[in-house]
């Protein structure tokens, strides 16, 4: 079946945090307005909560019904998944844990299948999930297991304030993540931030590797870890026709206007300039994978769930984000892919 290049499903996160929220009005925003279509997926009895406060009207229809005619409408998918005792907005659930990962392994499948394109993650919680007793650390290690892809090669990019920026490791203890370093793992990243940028339209982009100590070491003086690990990466990566610049310390490696993404050693180094400069309003791309999947840079934001004040911004900038990509990636058969 070709692939439906201008559907994105839509998961609607965490059922009780503001996922459910932004993504009605999301779809909403788009129903009728827009080339791009959006099919919402998570618990039927879920979406129709939200639908009838924050759809404006506009009717709810299963994607698999849907007709040229039904102009404006808000198409879902629903998975079963959370039970109406454990719907509970504001509050921290198991069931909500695993809900949420059945939400984005039944649009995986909705892309498999030909009738999305690519994936949207509304916010999710990680201590739910765990609480489900699924492992769970973001949702890049969640596509990588539901691809059944090396997790080691999927990866984190942030898209906000003008910065593209790359994770070469992400939730986990700062010091397992700098002992989990090595040439090979910053030559993925390196390698998946250069796919990525090609895919977002950059056709030669320039990429910069954080060093990992200050300074990148200093020629030793403040460590040698970026002398065996960070160096040869980049040659590794230059060797195989990448422009890569560093390992040079983040603090001024940001300075540079010339560089088109960033590879970050670990989470705060890459996650503090984006969020500094565009607050909630990022964009989070998971990369390496066989499919195009981002979810948003903020949280689930347990405190104002249910409420009617969650903002559907960032959303919708990275619904249009990803629909660009996937109306330039053609009609693949296999999907559009985000990997080196």
């Amino acid at each position: 079946m070709s692939k439906a290049i201008d559907t994105i499903a839509l998961t609607i996160g965490d059922p009780n945090g503001i996922g459910p929220e932004i993504a009605v009005k999301a779809a909403g925003a788009l129903a009728g307005q827009s080339s791009l279509n959006v099919i919402l997926v998570g618990d039927g009895h879920v979406i129709r909560h939200y639908a009838e406060r924050h759809a404006n009207g506009i009717k709810l229809i299963s994607h698999e019904n849907r007709r040229s005619d039904d102009h404006p409408a808000i198409y879902w998918h629903s998975v079963d998944s959370l039970s109406l005792m454990h719907f509970d907005p504001g509050r921290v659930d198991p069931a909500a844990g695993r809900a949420t990962v059945d939400y984005v392994a039944a649009a995986i499948d909705l892309v498999r299948s030909g009738a999305a394109g690519a994936i949207v993650g509304c916010p999710h919680n990680e201590t739910a999930v765990n609480a489900a007793g699924i492992p769970f650390s973001g949702y890049p290690g969640l596509i990588a297991r539901l691809t059944h892809t090396d997790e080691n090669s999927v990866f984190l990019m942030l898209i906000g304030g003008g910065l593209k920026i790359l994770h070469a490791t992400l939730h986990e203890r700062l010091r397992d993540a700098l002992a989990r370093l090595s040439p090979e793992l910053i030559e993925k990243a390196g390698m998946a931030c250069a796919s990525a940028l090609q895919r977002l339209g950059l056709s030669h982009p320039r990429i910069g590797i954080f060093g990992i100590n200050p300074h990148a070491g200093e020629n030793g003086l403040f460590g040698d870890d970026d002398e065996h690990i960070t160096v040869p990466a980049v040659k590794r990566m230059r060797e195989a026709g990448l422009l890569v610049e560093g390992p040079i310390g983040a603090d001024i490696l940001l300075t540079r206007r010339d560089i088109d993404g960033f590879v970050a050693i670990y989470h705060d180094q890459g996650h503090i300039p984006v969020k500094l400069l565009a607050g909630r309003d990022v964009s989070a791309l998971s990369v390496g994978s066989d499919i195009i999947f981002s979810s948003v840079g903020h949280g689930s934001a347990f405190d104002i769930a249910g409420q009617g004040k969650a903002e559907s911004t960032a959303v919708l900038r990275t619904l249009r984000l990803i629909g660009d990509r996937v109306a330039d990636a053609g009609g693949e058969s296999t999907g559009a892919q985000l990997k080196p």
